[in-house]
């Protein structure tokens, strides 16, 4: 049902289940329930020092004025030094736009290219806002099925299978929100076989947990194995999930310069320029000490291992092992004879004291969604109470 006033594009998208179900358990929090919040993809380790330091800096230097709406200078050559150190891509900073997160820089690339009759590939299980951003431009979502038993990646050929005339993006996250799924250089080489029969398909590219790989190999991105397409391709970064700066709100990306310009034009018009302290910050991360990142890994790989141990022994729940990321997307197809669906299932553990998001919210169904990015404590305990709220 519309409602009065609103645009048809807004009619077009829901509220993001995520922020939904994390505002959900703030309240309950508020109202003093004990709530275990597992449904937010937000590292729980401090900020650190070194960019903190910079965005002291940038404050008392003075630097609180707008900036070049696309991004500062220093910024654009930290974030290309990025690129091309921790994903492979050859850019010039010239090439990059700096918005205020990774989302915006995903939002623009859309919004500057999709028009009604569109078609845009995006794999399931998706990143909530993928489809939400596509029917908003006023697109078409065409699923890519992915599952389980296949660590969530898929065939190239089943990709094949969906580009038509008027398909106009290709969506990649790997690795991926909410499953973990890390693609192969060796996938990602089928998948640009394929679209060189097809000039007509771009990609996108989020690549904003690449540094959060557990697999000891290193990170694959189409534009860095295959540079011969890309000037199709654009690659989303950030420092939100590297660098635990969520509230910073800065992300990079790089591509073709039309598409660029174009981003930089749409948020020329919007948002202008993303904040001038948060620009310095990021920068210093990008530049400064990235060493540690292996710790960081390291307890990631640890939490992660404890929960797939723990989620594996709830009769009726299982996951697969995530290589990356910090999510496991747990199947509950056994248990939901007990409930309506898996909204239902969340809800339950939520008024058993843990908040998690319904496969559903992904494009998936019966199960759900839980970051691990949280103390081994209070990972245990949520899984505790999982546990005993599954045993009713």
């Amino acid at each position: 049902m519309s409602t009065p006033n609103l645009s048809a594009a807004l009619e077009r998208i829901e509220a993001s289940p995520t922020t939904a179900m994390t505002d959900r358990a703030s309240e309950l929090r508020e109202q003093g329930r004990d709530i275990i919040s597992l449904s937010v993809g937000e590292p729980d380790f401090a900020t650190p020092s070194h960019v903190i330091d910079a965005a002291k800096a940038a404050l008392d230097a003075g630097d609180t004025k707008y900036t070049p709406v696309t991004g500062t200078a220093p910024l654009k050559r930290a974030a290309a030094l990025h690129f091309q150190r921790d994903l492979g891509i050859a850019t010039d900073p010239k090439s990059v736009i700096v918005t205020a997160g990774g989302k915006q820089a995903i939002f623009e690339a859309l919004a500057a290219t999709v028009s009604g009759g569109d078609e845009v590939i995006v794999p399931v299980p998706w990143w909530v806002s993928y489809p939400q951003m596509v029917r908003f431009c006023g697109g078409t979502v065409v699923p890519l099925d992915s599952h389980a038993r296949d660590g969530f990646r898929f065939d190239p050929s089943a990709l094949k299978a969906l580009i038509t005339s008027r398909t106009k993006w290709l969506l990649l996250n790997s690795p991926g929100n909410p499953t973990g799924a890390v693609f192969t250089a060796e996938m990602l080489r089928g998948i640009a076989e394929i679209l060189r029969a097809h000039p007509h398909v771009m990609v996108l590219s989020d690549d904003i947990y690449a540094p959060l790989i557990y697999t000891g190999a290193p990170h694959a991105t189409l534009a860095a194995l295959c540079p011969g397409l890309a000037d199709r391709v654009c690659t989303v970064s950030g420092v939100s999930k590297s660098h635990a700066m969520t509230g910073f709100r800065i992300g990079v990306a790089t591509g073709p310069a039309w598409l660029i310009e174009a981003m930089g034009r749409l948020q020329s018009n919007s948002t202008g320029n993303p904040a001038s302290i948060s620009q310095a910050a990021a920068a210093a991360a990008f530049e400064g000490p990235q060493d540690f990142l292996v710790g960081w890994r390291e307890r990631f790989r640890e939490r992660r291992d404890l929960v797939v141990a723990a989620i594996n022994a709830i009769p009726g729940l299982s996951t697969p092992v995530p290589e990356g990321a910090f999510y496991c997307f747990v199947g509950a197809a056994p248990l939901m004879d007990r409930f309506a669906d898996d909204t239902a299932l969340a809800l339950h553990l939520l008024q058993h004291g843990v908040a998690v998001v319904a496969a559903s919210a992904f494009g998936g169904k019966d199960g759900f969604r839980i970051s691990f990015a949280a103390d081994e404590a209070v990972l245990e305990e949520a899984m505790r109470r999982i546990a005993a709220a599954l045993q009713e």
